[in-house]
């Protein structure tokens, strides 16, 4: 099995977008959707704990990683999953597992609900960003959120690092549970160089702004309510989102359960790589003596 995945492009919307393929041709397809703000390789350790039971294909999303940055800063979600299901056309498999973290597990979601007969098993880790009661706020007020946010983006010049370390350590006081081995990895696979030979993160700055087209509460209950593969929510005990202290959202779909790693941040698979692995492996019903 290979220890690097190999790097492909594909086309979506007029967009180069790359995506990270651990091989073992064959297989099941399973695809590993990371959140905002990330890049593919962040899924390493999950990609080497399941390539020898599933093809393991992981994707940068449209202004992330090594894939290319929209024109005009337009990242709706609706926008990932269009990428999402183009990939899945490129690889073409008739089905797949799915396993997403933050805003990918909402692609993931809203894929698996738009999708259903195309997904076998789907796993979300932290990533119900929009709990069912969330208020819809008037449109004029979204409208103006918006255009202030592309406003101050616009004048925003990009942080730069004199070093890929001092990029990992920028990481690791965002998150104090991260192993500086990690995020020396996560740098080096999310940052690229400049001219004056300082680095910059890859990700395009514009995919923090919201959409104010975005789907609200009752479309995505809607969404999960036609999601029909075995879904696990995998939450974070000490996450920042309110998802994962939701009781009761595996009620809103018809076969998922709900389970908390305790101790772990909103990055629950960097923070708890071990316990998160054995969660996800346990759901998808690998043998627990084959693991990588």
């Amino acid at each position: 099995m290979a220890s690097a995945p190999q790097s492909r492009f594909y086309e979506s919307h007029g967009l180069r977008l790359h995506y990270a393929d651990w091989g073992n041709e064959g297989a099941p397809v399973a695809i590993l959707v990371h959140g905002g703000r990330d890049h593919c390789r962040s899924w390493d350790q999950i990609a080497r704990s399941l390539q020898s039971h599933f093809r393991v294909v992981a994707p940068d999303l449209r202004g992330h990683g090594d894939s290319d940055w929209t024109k005009g800063g337009s990242y709706a979600l609706t926008e990932y999953v269009y990428d999402l299901a183009q990939l899945v056309r490129t690889i073409a498999t008739p089905q797949v597992t799915l396993i997403g973290h933050s805003m990918g597990g909402m692609v993931s979601l809203i894929f698996s609900g738009a999708f259903p007969e195309q997904v076998t098993r789907l796993v979300v880790l932290d990533g119900v960003t929009m709990l069912p009661d969330t208020p819809k706020p008037p449109a004029h007020e979204r409208i103006g959120k918006w255009v202030h946010q592309l406003d101050r983006l616009h004048d925003r010049t990009p942080r730069r690092y004199a070093t890929i370390e001092d990029a990992a350590a920028q990481m690791m006081l965002h998150n104090k549970r991260l192993a500086r081995d990690l995020a020396l990895h996560l740098a080096t696979h999310g940052a690229r160089r400049n001219e004056d030979g300082s680095y910059s993160w890859k990700f395009d700055p514009y995919q923090r702004a919201a959409a104010p087209h975005r789907l609200w509460p009752d479309d995505h209950i809607e969404l999960w309510s036609r999601i029909t593969c075995p879904t696990l929510l995998l939450n974070a005990g000490e996450s920042f989102l309110a998802g994962a202290r939701a009781a009761g959202l595996e009620r809103y779909f018809q076969n998922a359960r709900v389970e908390t790693i305790a101790g772990a941040g909103h990055w629950l698979q960097h923070d708890k790589p071990q316990e998160v692995l054995g969660e996800i492996r346990r759901f998808l019903g690998l043998d627990e003596s084959r693991s990588g």
